[in-house]
């Protein structure tokens, strides 16, 4: 077989892997509850043990298509209604295990950038508010990194919008929008520049009269969390990003990984979730990548400072060299000297 098509079906197996592993880690009930403490009010002052007992079922991990028409598929073999079922059939999760292990599976998986298939969401579920009666439903999205093609925020209002949708006919019927259930997005975005934690919801601004309107202002709501490589100090601000970026490090020693969770989380380590740890460490596409982006900029800025000299060589002054290179006089100059008294 061609050897690039070998590379290439390795390649996507192992970002299908490290893929899968990651939103296994996160789709943890433990790992869900923090996040869920420190970026939704109704469960903000509570532990996240006690936020676990109120996530319904097994989140469903990437089974759900966002695509409308899919979200909602019926099965129609099942009369069963026990919890873990009722969860199953309302989003759609084909094949999810009833079992109650600590692991949650989100609604459906993301866009298939390996085949280009079915866009699913990573993670989402059914948690209980404070009342033990109403319902929110949560999505979980990771991304690597910021995407090129495309707005984050935009991305992540379609899918809340799928979530809001997609509830006529498995949460209410008919004109029964009073029914609707609160929903959450919330998007783990890595490799940023600054740990960051931005929540967008709907807001109100009366431009003539002052009325009341009655509904749920707060319904739908978009949580953008920014993770740098970078793990951040203890701080407790920084508490989440700490523990998401321990999580998904590609840096951090094993070990490090489960002391930190351990001691400073006290989240118990059980099999299923050392092994995807450990998965991931040895998968470490997150090095790979990083290593070929920073060997490119030294290829690059080395060729861009060849090139500099060249044009000094050749008589050109700083300034016209600085009008065709992307560079302020002073740095042009800088280089120049640089070379000159390597010689």
């Amino acid at each position: 077989m061609n050897t690039a098509i070998v590379n290439a079906i390795t390649a996507a197996g192992s970002k299908a892997q490290y893929d899968a592993c990651a939103k296994r880690l996160i789709g943890q009930k433990i790992i869900l509850s923090h996040i869920l403490v420190r970026t939704v009010e109704e469960f903000k002052g509570m532990k996240p043990e006690e936020v676990v007992l109120l996530i319904e079922g097994d989140p469903q991990i990437g089974t759900v298509p966002v695509s409308p028409g899919m979200t909602n598929r019926q099965n129609n073999n099942n009369s069963n209604t026990d919890v873990n079922q009722n969860i199953t059939d309302a989003i759609d999760a084909s094949d999810i295990s009833r079992s109650t292990n600590t692991r949650v599976g989100g609604l459906n998986t993301e866009d298939s950038e390996i085949n280009e298939g079915t866009i699913r969401f990573d993670i989402i579920f059914y948690v209980r508010m404070k009342d033990g009666l109403a319902q929110m439903i949560i999505n979980i999205e990771i991304q690597k990194d910021q995407p090129k093609d495309y707005h984050l925020l935009n991305r992540s209002i379609y899918y809340v919008s799928r979530m809001i949708s997609s509830q006529k006919d498995r949460d209410f019927e008919h004109s029964n929008y009073d029914d609707l259930k609160h929903v959450f997005s919330i998007w783990i975005c890595l490799n940023m520049d600054e740990n960051s934690l931005t929540r967008y919801y709907l807001s109100s601004e009366n431009i003539l009269g002052n009325p009341q309107w009655k509904g749920k202002q707060d319904l739908l709501n978009i949580v953008l969390i920014g993770i740098t490589r970078e793990i951040p100090k203890q701080d407790e601000k920084y508490e989440l990003h700490r523990l998401l970026g321990t999580l998904l490090s590609d840096k951090l020693a094993i070990n490090t990984k489960f002391e930190i969770m351990k001691s400073e989380y006290h989240i118990p380590l059980n099999d299923d979730f050392r092994r995807d740890v450990n998965i991931m460490c040895n998968l470490g596409e997150g090095i790979e990548e990083r290593a070929i982006r920073e060997t490119t900029e030294r290829v690059t800025n080395e060729m861009t400072q060849q090139f500099i000299i060249s044009m000094y060589k050749k008589g050109y002054s700083l300034e016209q060299i600085s009008d065709i290179i992307d560079k302020s006089t002073s740095e042009i100059e800088e280089i120049v000297n640089t070379a000159v008294l390597s010689v």
